[in-house]
């Protein structure tokens, strides 16, 4: 699953419901490995056309993905421009692919760019970037450093984006590209057109073998150079934190200061999924446990029957949709998609158990804004590209499961939050990315060391029902780097502006390279 994008923060919100298929891996091969430490010191020589490019900073008029943007991205302040890099890295003197980048100029004297992105897979760092200077606006991070944010390739503004269904798709609420939690059963068939859908709109079978995590960590490298060649600032938020260790690993000699917030575990697999799933039922226990104490709460007084009360609110979903606007369908899959979204953030909670009461009464709007807030998108498919590309990156990052094992996968992901259960069984469960055009580029496990990295920052929030605190503990011991621990109810908060001591910490490392102690902990 997604681990996030920043959009619902309560200050901002990226991400439908990042849905990815978390299993298996492998390392990098040998051979791949000295390609990665070469490329460190410096580009090998057919790149260099690319290192070698100068960005064309103008207007930001086109480059945002929905209305909102648009009207943002407006600011004569904001910058953007298109960075070209190869499709292929083993063919880097075919097709290219272009990668938005948006920057907004430091307040003060700059002490160069800090590279951001928000998460997802499928968050668009263009918008994390104008969040950001909104939210940081009195920090000294943006008073001496250049926000630049992109979106990775396939996603947002970047060209080709991934697409996979059409407006009608959308309306009839059926654009699932997640086959394991989703309720309902899959064939070869389905998922095989699926994939189709994908291949053809979004730029073929090769633009779908591109998409990979590691394929945006070389972009990353060649939009440093294009910056100016320095070294590399980089903020990250959830899966943002993969990119960034993946770069930390393959390009440790260009990094100056790394901030991963919302640490994704370097070292699991498939178990990744279930910590996960098992953070949002935590998270729905203690949403469910202040729900109890208010008036007419749609999941009853008893805690320890919320997940029951739920079911029968959601359940009834699954052979009568909800009718709303001109031909569309509130589904179950719907309903449990919404609510994932909302529980990324405490202050979200209200707005999940008001809306299912809304939905008992037929009326799924409160539950809709949320999720439409999450992705960025609306019920008509019209905005951002989160939830596809979310789905396409994921299938070049992990490794494929076979039917038996997505089966086994929906039952363990069942069990370990029980909210979602549809009561339809196990069955029908497949990889959404079973019959993908190219073999999966993965990216785990991660090596138990990087040599010659400099001191990096990752942040860990205690509640976090995405990404587990002892997920970001694993992620600074690996990278040797220090670890500020924040005691809360949420999903990342570098980024935020929201906690004073965050924000010290957040500016000292970037402005002065002083982590902070390990006693330093901070309350949300």
């Amino acid at each position: 699953m997604s681990y996030l994008p920043s959009r619902i923060r309560p200050t901002m919100i990226a991400v439908a419901v990042p849905l990815l298929l978390l299993v298996g891996a492998c390392t990098p091969s040998t051979s791949d490995a000295s390609q990665q430490a070469k490329a460190s010191k410096q580009p090998p020589t057919e790149l260099d056309r690319f290192y070698e490019q100068n960005l064309a900073f103008g207007s930001c008029k086109g480059y945002g993905t929905t209305p909102a943007d648009e009207k943002a991205f407006a600011n004569p302040r904001f910058q953007c421009a298109r960075l070209r890099v190869p499709l292929d890295y083993s063919d880097p003197e075919g097709k290219t692919a272009q990668i938005a980048v948006l920057r907004v100029p430091a307040r003060g004297k700059s002490k160069g760019p800090l590279l951001l992105n928000s998460g997802g897979p499928g968050g668009t760092g263009q918008n994390f970037a104008v969040q950001t200077d909104t939210a940081l606006a009195e920090s000294p991070v943006t008073e001496r450093f250049d926000l630049v944010g992109f979106d990775p390739r396939g996603v947002g503004a970047s060209k080709p984006a991934i697409s996979c269904f059409s407006k009608e798709d959308y309306l009839a609420g059926d654009v699932r590209t997640e086959l394991v939690l989703t309720a309902g059963r899959f064939s070869e068939d389905s998922t095989r057109r699926l994939v189709s859908k994908c291949v053809q709109g979004s730029g073929g079978e090769q633009h779908l073998g591109s998409v990979s995590t590691r394929d945006t960590v070389r972009d990353m490298d060649i939009l440093r150079s294009a910056l100016g060649g320095k070294k590399m600032n980089f903020l990250g938020q959830s899966y943002g934190t993969r990119i960034g260790a993946l770069y930390a690993q393959q390009f440790p000699g260009n990094v100056r200061t790394m901030v991963l917030d919302g640490a994704v575990d370097p070292h699991l697999g498939s178990e990744r999924r279930l910590s996960q799933y098992s953070g949002f039922q935590r998270s729905f226990d203690k949403m469910a446990e202040a729900c109890a104490t208010a008036e007419d709460c749609p999941l009853g007084t008893d805690p320890k029957q919320a997940t029951e009360e739920f079911q029968k609110i959601a359940r009834p979903l699954l052979d009568k949709p909800i009718a709303y606007g001109e031909g569309m369908r509130f589904t179950y899959n719907n309903l449990i998609d919404s609510v994932i979204s909302g529980l990324y953030y405490q202050a979200v909670w209200p707005k999940i158990t008001k809306g299912l009461a809304e939905v008992r009464s037929g009326n799924p709007e409160q539950l809709l804004a949320i999720t439409a807030a999450f992705s960025g998108r609306g019920p008509d498919g019209s905005g951002g590209n989160f939830d596809v590309a979310n789905y396409a990156i994921t299938c070049m990052d992990e490794a494929r499961m076979t039917p038996e094992q997505a089966v086994d996968m929906r039952g363990r992901t069942y069990k370990a939050a029980p909210f979602v259960d549809p009561g339809t069984g196990t069955e029908g469960a497949r990889d959404a990315c079973e019959f993908w055009p190219a073999e999966p580029k993965t990216t785990y496990p991660f090596p138990d060391r990087v040599d010659g990295l400099p001191p990096t920052l990752t942040i860990s929030i205690t509640g976090d029902p995405s990404t587990p605190h002892a997920a970001g503990v694993n992620l600074a011991k690996t990278l040797d780097g220090s670890l500020l621990t924040v005691k809360g109810e949420q999903h990342t908060v570098a980024a935020s502006g929201s906690n004073a001591c965050v924000n010290e910490a957040l500016a000292n490392y970037l402005i002065h390279l002083r982590t902070p102690a390990e006693t330093v902990t901070c309350t949300l």
